[in-house]
């Protein structure tokens, strides 16, 4: 990967962004995405338009930034069919970046192997950050791969979109890894959803209390940067809330197969769902807090107290 050369599939709010970090430290990037206007966007900056991603078959490694494993499986369903076909050179690597599952990941790697007459890798590498940490650079990422040697090559790349990044072990770690990630996340967000919502209803200002507590022990990053979305009640998508459940149902997954108790993580994968049946489930993860509040209308009905 000396010549800096990458593929890029997935061009959203968060691959969009890394690809131009990476673009802004020298990578040539080719990019693939469903819609054309985000391709263009690349285009503008100084990238290369795919409008296929089997026409980055050649490329020594191939970025997919999708919702999930089975939109980079349907994605990747054609450059895979040209390799089984042709392989490509030895030491390509798929550098799956979304939040998808540690056993479909392990799964992905070995089909690929396969069809590629074992010239190339999956290397998964979640991240962590959000919008901000993708646009400004700063992305925890969190990697997995069988061999360390393939792991060293891509991370010059993923050293243009994070400051924190680790092998942590092989292929599947870093899906492990990011679905511990949301575990804390996401029951810390809903914890200070209710934590607003209690507050506003007893009287408290949630913007005042939530200063007061990021000055103590309850201060975090996440508190820093939901809480201010929480107490304005600003559901503007950084990143659609409806798949904090998908990455929280690969925790109950992992820990299923590890005979690991996780009852927050049960608790919030159904707080999570009864976001989406409340048809939240494309806004900001933040609107977690309206989920809480019809919650309260219900409780309040049902003993019939009047709610705030």
């Amino acid at each position: 990967m000396e010549d800096k050369q990458a593929g890029f599939a997935g061009l959203g709010l968060m691959g969009s962004l890394m690809a131009a970090n990476a673009m802004r430290q020298g990578w040539r990037i080719t990019g693939w995405n469903r819609s054309p206007e985000a391709v263009a966007r690349l285009q503008d900056q100084g990238g290369i338009a795919a409008t296929t991603v089997a026409d980055m078959r050649n490329l020594p490694v191939i970025v997919f930034m999708l919702p999930d494993l089975p939109h980079v499986q349907e994605a990747a369903a054609g450059l895979l069919l040209s390799w089984k076909q042709q392989p490509p050179a030895p030491g390509t690597v798929l550098l799956v970046m979304s939040s998808v599952s540690p056993t479909g990941i392990k799964e992905f790697g070995q089909h690929v192997q396969l069809v590629s007459g074992g010239n190339a890798q999956v290397v998964d590498a979640p991240v962590s950050g959000g919008t901000k940490g993708a646009a400004e650079g700063t992305l925890a990422i969190m990697a997995g791969a069988d061999d360390a040697a393939v792991f060293q090559r891509v991370e010059p790349l993923l050293r243009t979109m994070g400051t924190t990044v680790r092998h942590l072990g092989p292929l599947g770690a870093g899906s492990l890894a990011k679905a511990c990630n949301q575990l804390v996340v996401g029951t810390t967000t809903a914890a200070l959803a209710e934590a607003a919502e209690l507050a506003e209803r007893s009287g408290l200002d949630p913007a005042a209390l939530f200063e007061v507590l990021a000055g103590g022990l309850a201060g975090s990053r996440v508190l820093d940067i939901v809480g201010p979305r929480l107490a304005s009640r600003d559901y503007t998508p950084t990143g659609p809330a409806k798949f904090m459940h998908k990455d929280l149902s690969f925790v109950l997954d992992a820990a299923g197969a590890t005979g690991t108790a996780t009852p927050m993580a049960a608790a919030a994968v159904e707080l999570y769902a009864e976001l989406k049946r409340q048809g939240l489930g494309d806004q900001d993860l933040a609107v977690v807090r309206r989920t809480i509040a019809n919650l309260s209308q219900q409780t309040a009905a049902a003993e019939g107290t009047v709610a705030p």
